[in-house]
């Protein structure tokens, strides 16, 4: 249940004891029962007193010019409280959102980007752009007085294809970026490569494409923002991944101080990084809560969410290696293009410009590196946050590579990647982009996952599936990643409190699905050896905390360090209060399963009992606590399929994959998380593909009639196996990032089974040629080809 937008969980099953619920334990999510019961409180399912309800005008144009706006018939009908339009924003003082920053033109002059308004003023960019906002007495006639709402449009040219926005004469998205590029990076060492190249051996050459996509959250972008008049303060209830950054954002815009703003988030029904910011509709409905001084809220449709909430990846790359006659890789040359969109998002920016990179060399002992990345403007909706968020693009471009290397060079795949992982003897290992992994065994990963997937056996499986008039392919990939987000302090409070008897914790990560609830309830318990009934943990409040929230797969990595040092911080103060209630020395003082005792004696108090006799009933700690540096997990995952060459279709049969999370907590919670990101890996290598028509500018996948996203009957049984023999040495609990690892091992993994397929009927020539997603049509195409 859910109260006050905090997550607050009692237990009246007294068999779970510390024992069978501490960290290791597979315990059923402690979020579930309610939400399974239908007790779950998701922003909709708060309805606020004198509740009003906004729709959004948007742009059916992906670039024109504002030439007129009438509202007056629309003002005038039954119920409509205000319409507030980009005009209105700007006269009212109400600031552009930030965008894209930290980065430069190839001229060395700062980054460029249109301002981007919560409401557009005098240019849309995009169709879908929010462009008005009807606030009324119900959902309805605020739609019906949308639609009376006249806008006169001049359209401009438009272009949303990044080759397009680059060519010469094209229409330019502002005046900074005359060829639309909005910033650009290089690293490494141009010279060094170009002479490793000359003297390679080998050399591999692919042009991958790593396709738009949608987050295709189950709960949609929420927002209810109520204004109280006597305290003038704003409460904003909504589905986020990020409170505090989403009020600091909201503040900045308003012009108005964050004293003056509270966020709460309840229930939030799945983010994937599509929720870690401030979108322009959230100012907007902060905004007409101020201004009418009453609740409004904005729940989007699907319709919406497709053309207005940011997008995934959208990557192009030439991608170039080179190797020696042994198989070493020399060097990697890469250039890229990223479809940032009309309005690049600072996060979208550097995922494309700055955190792929961070991991393109990924498991590999490569230091020679010539990258060129461009952030391409076009009018199409902004780009961001993805589960993965680069290093899935990153990955599948290095993991095609050595695939494709190792078919053209007649070398074994497995020996390929052994001849160039980097050994556990190299750590500490920097790579050329300058990121330290502190651990890893990356070829014993492998040898877990061969043997997990019965590799050895593929021959036979094959010969069965060729019986059957279907091609059977294999698939690996072995990757890193790197998790944190680099938000790698956290700050928590625990309060031992003796009214209710309970162990309360508030931290600024948040829950989205991924069960951080029950992870941390069970660092609590392992802390302080109570029972999962006497802990209470409370997320989502910007009046209890500021944090960074939850993105980069940093929760556990990050929060839960916080938990575990602030639990031993509070105990230890106990420890102080406890050797001055029985007169002791406080190295005589010994804590276990919620009691104070002293040596050699009988006493013995409860720490709640010793809370009761403070001042203020409670024993409270606020504790802030960084770690050293990012984590690196990492793995390998191996997949399976069966291509029907009459019809092109692809049946992902079996998946393996063992993977190096360092300490697990919850089992069945990170399985959970594994299995869910391979399923969304998945996803973008068959089937999902968010389409913008190139003539016209319309999104042509605007549905999920026309936007094909995975099934149930689509994915395979998965064999999901974690080695914890490798900790990380980064933070106190030992854990790595797991919840985005999935997402990047299984695009390649798939697609390379696909090859291999491919390769084993004689049609090797056509694996460079496959991209994502692999489409029963596309497919089918490659294959008559021939």
């Amino acid at each position: 249940m859910t109260t006050e937008g905090h997550f607050l969980k009692t237990f009246a099953d007294s068999d779970l004891v510390p024992a069978r619920f501490g960290s290791g334990q597979a315990v059923h999510r402690l979020e579930d029962d309610a939400l399974l019961t239908g007790v779950g409180q998701f922003t909709d399912d708060v309805t606020l007193e004198q509740e009003t309800h906004l729709f959004f005008v948007r742009s059916p144009y992906p670039h024109a010019r504002i030439a007129a706006l009438d509202s007056t018939v629309a003002l005038a009908m039954p119920g409509v409280l205000a319409i507030v339009t980009g005009a209105d924003l700007v006269a009212a003082g109400v600031k552009a959102i930030p965008g894209i920053g930290g980065f430069l033109r190839a001229d060395k002059s700062p980054c460029a980007t249109p301002p981007r308004r919560a409401l557009a003023h005098e240019r849309v960019r995009f169709v879908g752009e929010p462009v008005a906002a009807v606030v009324a007495l119900s959902l309805r006639l605020a739609r019906d007085a949308a639609e009376a709402i006249i806008v006169d449009y001049d359209e401009l040219p438009m272009v949303v294809d990044v080759n397009d926005a680059m060519a010469a004469g094209a229409p330019a998205l502002c005046p900074e970026a005359p060829d639309n590029i909005a910033a650009e990076t290089r690293y490494g060492d141009a010279a060094a490569t170009t002479a490793a190249f000359a003297a390679a051996r080998h050399i591999v050459k692919l042009d991958i494409v790593n396709q738009r996509l949608a987050a295709l959250s189950l709960e949609p972008r929420s927002v209810l923002a109520g204004f109280d008049t006597a305290s003038q303060r704003l409460t904003i209830r909504m589905s986020t991944q990020m409170p505090s950054g989403v009020r600091n954002s909201v503040c900045d815009a308003l012009g108005i101080a964050k004293e003056a703003v509270r966020v709460i988030v309840g229930d939030v029904g799945g983010g994937f990084g599509m929720k870690t910011g401030a979108y322009p509709e959230d100012v907007s409905v902060a905004f007409c809560a101020r201004k009418l001084q009453r609740a409004v809220k904005w729940v989007a449709d699907r319709s919406e969410e497709f053309v207005s909430a940011t997008h995934g990846r959208d990557l192009q790359s030439r991608a170039e290696l080179a190797l020696d006659e042994s198989g070493k890789i020399l060097a990697l040359r890469l250039a890229s293009l990223a479809n940032v969109g009309a309005y690049p998002t600072g996060a979208g920016a550097a995922i494309q410009l700055l955190i792929g990179p961070w991991v393109q060399t990924s498991v590999y002992d490569i230091q020679t590196i010539d990258f060129h990345f461009r952030a391409v403007l076009t009018n199409t909706a902004p780009t961001s946050a993805y589960r993965g968020a680069g290093r899935p693009e990153a990955i599948f471009i290095m993991e095609r590579l050595m695939d494709e290397a190792a078919r053209q060079t007649g070398m074994d795949r497995l020996a390929l990647r052994r001849r160039n992982f980097i050994q556990p003897a190299q750590m500490p290992y920097k790579n050329p982009m300058g990121q330290v992994y502190d651990s890893g065994r990356f070829e014993s990963v492998m040898d877990q996952a061969l043997l997990l997937a019965d590799w050895p056996g593929f021959e036979a499986r094959a010969t069965a599936s060729k019986q059957r008039g279907l091609m059977r392919g294999l698939g690996i990939s072995t990757f890193l990643e790197w998790t944190g987000g680099n938000a790698l302090e956290e700050r928590v409070t625990l309060s031992v409190r003796a009214d209710d008897g309970v162990i309360e914790v508030f931290s600024a990560v948040n829950a989205m699905g991924q069960g951080i609830l029950t992870s941390l309830t069970q660092l609590v318990v392992d802390a302080f050896g109570v029972p999962p009934e006497k802990v209470r943990v409370v997320l989502g409040d910007t009046d209890r905390g500021d944090g960074f929230g939850s993105a980069g797969s940093r929760s556990l990595f990050t929060g839960g360090s916080a938990v575990r040092v602030g639990a031993e911080r509070t105990i230890d103060k106990a420890r102080q209060l406890a050797a001055k209630e029985f007169e002791a020395a406080e190295q005589d003082i010994s804590y276990a399963d919620g009691k104070f005792t002293v040596a050699g004696t009988d006493l013995a108090i409860d720490i709640f009992a010793l809370a009761a006799r403070q001042g203020e009933q409670r024993i409270f700690m606020e504790s802030t606590t960084a770690v050293a540096g990012p984590s690196w997990p990492n793995g390998c995952h191996i997949s399976e399929v069966e291509i029907d060459p009459q019809t092109g279709h692809v049946a992902v049969v079996a998946y393996a994959s063992v993977n190096d999370v360092g300490r697990v907590v919850n089992p069945m919670i990170v399985r959970g998380q594994l299995d869910g990101g391979a399923v969304q890996g998945i996803g973008q290598a068959l089937f999902e593909h968010l389409v913008y028509d190139r003539e016209t500018g319309q999104p042509v996948t605007g549905s999920l009639m026309d936007y094909a996203a995975p099934r149930a009957g689509d994915t395979p049984p998965f064999l999901t196996e974690m080695d914890q023999s490798t900790p990380c040495l980064n933070n106190p609990l030992g854990v790595k990032g797991v919840g985005e690892l999935g997402t990047i091992g299984a695009g390649p993994s798939v697609v390379n089974a696909v090859a291999d397929a491919l390769a084993r009927a004689g049609l090797a020539a056509q694996s460079p040629h496959l991209q994502m997603p692999l489409s029963p049509s596309r497919l089918w195409g490659l294959i008559q080809a021939t």
